[in-house]
């Protein structure tokens, strides 16, 4: 029960009575609340109210934990709210928070149970006021910046003229197309090793820098073109990754970036050796000191066409001016000159020409005699006739070993049959037993009244003692006489 006391003033004399009016009232039953189900409860009506909300405020406190959660507060001029971006989406994010960036964040309310405070569980944040590409590139540019990956002093020239070159790009599409096109136009001895990758979406930078590594480790081209078509930021986001910019950095051959349109710039840009404007610009950047050549012997060629007709010119004016007989014998000088080195070039071409053949000849025989002794059929025949060897010689040494083991047991068993009682019994000797099959061998072991059993070679028969007698006697013995026992 509860105890109330009302007190009112009933007339305005300052010094009157005091109304006493005390009633007791009965009293609700209490529910007591253990404080973890408490804030669970307030924590599940939390999350059921607030479970998808956008907020806006300015990032402070930015604290990334070794487990890769990172966790920082959300804050305005009159509040804050602590904000929680689990691993898995902090690493979706395009941008790098850091304090003093204003984002928006999208999650759910709860309550963290432990400490009884209220946080947002970030699942997405992007930037207020810039994109969160544009953001991303800006301060990955800055870092490696101030790196020294863009600086110039790094960056080496390409070969003047490879011998092949490894394109990194999508093998379907127009830019690889037009890249070879313009390689077989200005330079047809060049060739192209083709690295397929994919040139968007979240597996690209992984299959762009392990390309970028594998030709390196390859040691068959002499410079690598990383290539790809226009596009918006967010097509061109794989060249601004910084694996793939570590990986250009890294590598030991020289790296044309050909990304985008002329005035797309890229991270990979800024990091690759030389950057071309298009990929039809990269071909013709690797192409051009063999294109420059090309145009050189073009130019000189014509000048000694028309220095050749000149000459030509001016023999046809001095043998208009000589007498017939006197060009003739001068041409035939000429003529049989040129016939006589044109022989001896023969001869030197055909003696080359033979040299050369023989030399493949005999090569073709060594090759065809190394792989006639790795023939694996010679082998493999070999092997059958060191097996039918083995099989022979095992079957001999098996047959021996029989042999020998049969003349052991025959002479153990002719050992053993002259050993054996039996073999007694069939020169006219008895076993004489007693009752129990104990075997009798002296008169003091039996008595008159016993029941002996005698065995002979051909069998047995029963008798019963009448007398014992220890003395020695002579006994007749039916065929020989006397037998002394």
């Amino acid at each position: 029960m509860v105890k109330i006391k009302l007190y009112g003033v009933i007339h305005s004399d300052p010094f009157a009575p005091q109304l006493d009016l005390s009633f007791e009232e009965p009293r609700s039953a209490r529910r007591v609340w253990p404080v973890s189900e408490l804030v669970g409860q307030v924590r599940e009506l939390i999350e059921q109210e607030f479970g998808d909300v956008w907020v806006e405020g300015e990032i402070s406190n930015y604290r990334p934990a070794p487990s890769g959660h990172v966790y920082f507060t959300l804050k305005d001029a009159n509040a804050q709210l602590p904000i929680v971006l689990f691993r898995r989406q902090a690493m979706l994010l395009r941008f790098r928070p850091e304090d003093g960036l204003r984002v928006l964040v999208r999650g759910r309310v709860s309550v963290y149970e432990q400490r009884g405070q209220m946080q947002l569980v970030a699942e997405t944040m992007e930037p207020v006021g810039a994109g969160s590409l544009q953001l991303a590139f800006e301060q990955l540019k800055q870092r490696l910046k101030a790196e020294g990956l863009f600086d110039a002093e790094r960056k080496r020239s390409l070969p003047a003229f490879p011998h092949t070159v490894g394109i990194v790009t999508s093998p379907t599409g127009a830019v690889i197309r037009d890249f070879l096109n313009i390689v077989a136009r200005r330079h047809s001895g060049l060739s192209v090793l083709v690295c397929p990758v994919s040139v968007q979406g979240d597996s690209a930078p992984a299959e762009i820098e392990a390309a970028i590594v594998e030709l390196n480790a390859s040691g068959l081209v002499d410079a690598i073109v990383l290539a790809r078509g226009g596009g918006s930021l967010e097509d061109l986001a794989a060249f601004n990754s910084e694996r793939v910019a570590r990986a250009i950095a890294s590598s030991r051959l020289p790296v044309v970036s050909a990304v985008g349109h002329e005035t797309d710039f890229t991270i990979a840009d800024f990091v690759a050796d030389l950057r071309a404007p298009t990929p039809s610009a990269a071909a013709e950047l690797i192409t051009e000191a063999q294109h420059k050549i090309a145009e050189r012997v073009a130019e000189q060629s014509h000048r000694l066409d028309r220095a050749v007709r000149f000459q030509l010119l001016q023999v046809r004016q001095r043998l208009t001016r000589l007498p017939i007989s006197r060009a003739e014998s001068r041409l035939n000088t000429l003529l049989h000159r040129h016939t006589q080195r044109l022989d001896d070039l023969s001869q030197r071409h055909e003696a080359a020409v033979s040299s050369q053949l023989r030399q493949r000849q005999s090569r073709v025989a060594e090759l065809t005699a190394a792989v006639l002794r790795h023939d694996p059929r010679q082998g493999l025949a070999q092997a059958r006739e060191r097996l039918a060897a083995g099989r022979t010689h095992l079957f001999h040494s098996m047959e021996r070993n029989l042999h020998a083991a049969d003349a052991k047991v025959s002479s153990l068993a002719a050992r053993l049959h002259s050993l054996s009682p039996l073999a007694v019994l069939d020169r006219g000797y008895a076993l004489v037993l007693d009752a129990q099959g104990g075997l009798i061998r002296s008169t003091t072991q039996i008595e008159p009244g016993d029941r002996l059993t005698t065995r002979l070679a051909d069998g047995a028969f029963t008798s019963r003692v009448e007398a014992a007698d220890s003395t020695t006697k002579n006994f007749q013995s039916p065929s020989s006489g006397t037998l002394s026992s």
